[in-house]
């Protein structure tokens, strides 16, 4: 008979009071999971973006535009590796509610700033060349089951035609993928130069600018002075690295990582003193065993680790079964929510956490009916009986 065997037939003898203290357990890792996929999803414009990549708006307000001819006068700017620029068309397809994120941009220079989206080879020169082509995003792809040739109407809830209406039709000619699972390809991007002979208002201008660093050391002292070059004109202009201005807009719902920290810490702090309450009562349960088995020769510190384990193996049950099934939540949920949380996945990241919390749940909560074990004195446990 050996130790494993013991701890087994010690947590399986009530095992209506194993299935709900590993239901507690599993509450909690289903939340934990799930929440912190969240996050992470939320949160990936900020981890994704590239160290040397900076955005460049209108010091008023983001959505306000700028001029195209800003373009080369960044481009001048020593430090500088490359730089394209972008406006936000407000997309929907067919119905107003049905949203699709649309951005015109320059096809010259996008793809070279965002080097972590991949093209099949062929697809960026022939996008290049078709002036109503549209290239798509896998994940938008794959939730509208569009292909490369379909013709697609995508229309503006912002601007209009010249010719009146509210519908642009467009030609996929490629999909592009990213470099890594959590890059965002939940979008579509067209010609800005066709965007800007179509759209009813007119006029040279551009949404924002992105570019590039020739080295992530170099961030500071060429922002500082992309904006002091535009110092006191019409439209001044606000540098920032691409973490800080994704960041800066998550921020505008709210204080996230607080949020989910307190929603996790809630739920782990309550089963906690639940399944440590519960340890502790079916320790004391087996008090005569114990004494028992330190009769037979088995040492303190041989029990202690026994308990101990028995404490940690319970652990790993609910919070191995949370996480798993947080894992299918998760997947299904990213299927449905793919408009709004493109990178919604529990990664090998969110998997190490939870195995680590399992194991120091399991050590919290069974630190105590394990010394209780280890100081018991046999005589005083018989004395009990």
């Amino acid at each position: 008979m050996n130790d494993f065997y013991l701890i087994v037939k010690n947590l399986t003898r009530k095992k209506m009071r194993l299935v709900l203290t590993s239901f507690a357990i599993f509450i909690a890792f289903l939340i934990f999971g799930s929440v912190m996929a969240l996050n992470n999803a939320l949160n990936s414009g900020v981890e994704m973006s590239a160290d040397n990549r900076l955005v460049v708006t209108n010091k008023i307000n983001f959505t306000q535009p700028l001029p195209i001819a800003y373009v080369s006068k960044v481009k001048s700017v020593e430090g500088v590796k490359d730089v394209t620029y972008a406006n936000w068309f407000g997309g929907y397809y067919q119905e107003p509610a049905n949203q699709v994120i649309t951005m015109a941009v320059d096809p010259d220079s996008y793809f070279d700033v965002y080097s972590e989206l991949i093209l099949e080879p062929g697809v960026k020169e022939r996008w290049q060349k078709h002036r109503t082509g549209i290239l798509v995003g896998e994940r938008m792809a794959q939730a509208k089951n569009w292909k490369v040739g379909d013709r697609i109407p995508v229309s503006s809830n912002i601007f209009s035609q010249k010719s009146g209406g509210h519908t642009w039709e467009f030609d996929i000619d490629g999909i592009f993928k990213g470099q890594d699972k959590q890059t965002d390809t939940n979008y579509m991007v067209f010609h800005h130069k066709y965007f800007m002979e179509t759209q009813a208002w007119g006029g040279d201008y551009v949404g924002w600018m992105i570019f590039t660093t020739t080295d992530s050391a170099l961030n500071e002292q060429v922002a500082k002075v992309v904006d002091e070059r535009f110092a006191n004109s019409a439209a001044e202009t606000e540098t920032k690295t691409e973490k800080a201005f994704n960041k800066a807009f998550i921020e505008q719902i709210g204080n996230i990582g607080l949020i989910i920290f307190a929603v996790v810490f809630m739920a782990f702090f309550i089963i906690l003193v639940v399944v440590g309450n519960t340890m502790v009562l079916a320790i004391r349960e087996r008090t005569g065993e114990i004494a028992v088995l330190k009769t037979l020769g088995f040492s303190s510190k041989r029990i202690f680790n026994m308990v101990l384990a028995e404490s940690c193996l319970l652990s790993f049950l609910g919070g191995v079964l949370g996480m798993l099934a947080a894992t299918i939540i998760v997947k299904g949920a990213s299927a449905e929510l793919a408009s709004f949380l493109p990178n919604l996945i529990l990664g090998q990241s969110v998997w190490l956490q939870g195995l680590a919390y399992m194991l120091l749940f399991g050590l919290i909560t069974g630190i105590i009916p394990a010394v209780s074990a280890l100081r018991l004195n046999i005589i005083t446990a018989f004395n009990r009986i």
